[in-house]
């Protein structure tokens, strides 16, 4: 091992102690819960909801009341942002999440980073894993393990069963499409250079949900491709999230894709198929994808489709 590796071995190890110190100290404050309580109740008081979907689920099942924070991410009912903001789901620190005073922290897989999360997993703070799955049968499970964890179970049976319906509406109307668009989901668009979707995503997911088909299928995740794979792919429809990664200025945007040396050869942009969606509500996964399929699916093949 050179001197460089095992400096940095030392300095890791100091941060992980500091933390772990720090996070130990922020315990001894919380409130006293005895094991006998939470064995009886079963319902913890004081919740911290780590991801978008995760709070949505919450509030659908209708135990807000209960939250005393969220990360930067969970910005839909409106009335969650008024929650305290623990910071953003993949940097974590133990000072903002334990500063709430939680007794259950549900979490979105993805979280991060990994030393944080493990020293807050260390404190004896129950933490709860959400699965990072973008299915319809993730969807499921998340409100299964939420209300389970919540001690509401029949609300979530409630709840998944009205999440079902919802999609079912939303998904019987694409019956009737001839023919599938293709799609080109752009996470980003930096001075030229494209990222965009591969498989296995979320954007994928509600892509295809929707009656369309994900131009991009070489790799899997998001990615950045080269001008040739934009040309090649020749999408339909150019579908991005409002805000986040990309120019809330709409107009900026669209002069930046026409001048764009690859996007501009594309019959989305020449016909004007630019879509924009709220990211949260378009690849959350939550209670809202039936809401997300159907205004999707109006924008691709409009209201009589």
């Amino acid at each position: 091992m050179s001197d460089l590796q095992i400096r940095q071995g030392r300095r890791l190890g100091r941060r992980s102690a500091i933390l772990a110190g720090l996070a130990s100290a922020m315990v001894m404050a919380l409130p006293f819960t005895s094991g006998t309580v939470f064995a009886e109740e079963n319902k913890a008081q004081r919740v911290l909801a780590i991801g978008g979907a995760v709070t949505e689920i919450i509030y659908a099942l209708g135990e807000q009341d209960r939250l005393v924070g969220r990360d930067s991410t969970s910005t839909y009912p409106p009335e969650a942002t008024t929650l305290p903001d623990v910071g953003y789901i993949r940097a974590l620190s133990p000072e903002g999440v334990l500063s709430v005073k939680p007794d259950l922290i549900l979490a979105r897989e993805n979280n991060g980073p990994r030393e944080a999360v493990e020293v807050l997993k260390s404190t004896g703070v129950r933490w709860v894993d959400i699965p990072d799955d973008f299915t319809l049968e993730g969807i499921d499970v998340n409100i299964t393990i939420i209300a389970r964890e919540l001690g509401v179970e029949d609300k979530g049976e409630a709840l998944k069963s009205k999440v079902a319906a919802d999609i079912a509406k939303a998904r019987a109307h694409l019956a009737g499409v001839d023919g599938k668009l293709r799609v080109m989901f752009v996470l980003a668009l930096n001075d030229d250079k494209i990222n965009t979707s591969g498989i296995n995503t979320a954007a994928s997911k509600i892509i295809e949900l929707a009656g369309a088909e994900n131009v991009i299928t070489a790799f899997e995740g998001y990615k950045q491709i080269s001008n040739e794979a934009v040309i090649n792919a020749a999408p339909d429809v150019i579908l991005m999230m409002n805000g986040r990664g990309v120019s809330a200025d709409h107009e900026a945007m669209n002069a930046l894709i026409e001048a764009h040396p690859a996007l501009s050869t594309t019959p989305a942009v020449k016909n004007g198929r630019i879509i924009r969606m709220d990211g949260l509500l378009m690849l959350g996964f939550g209670p809202r994808t039936g809401e997300a399929i159907t205004q999707l699916a109006e924008a691709f093949y409009g209201h009589e489709h």
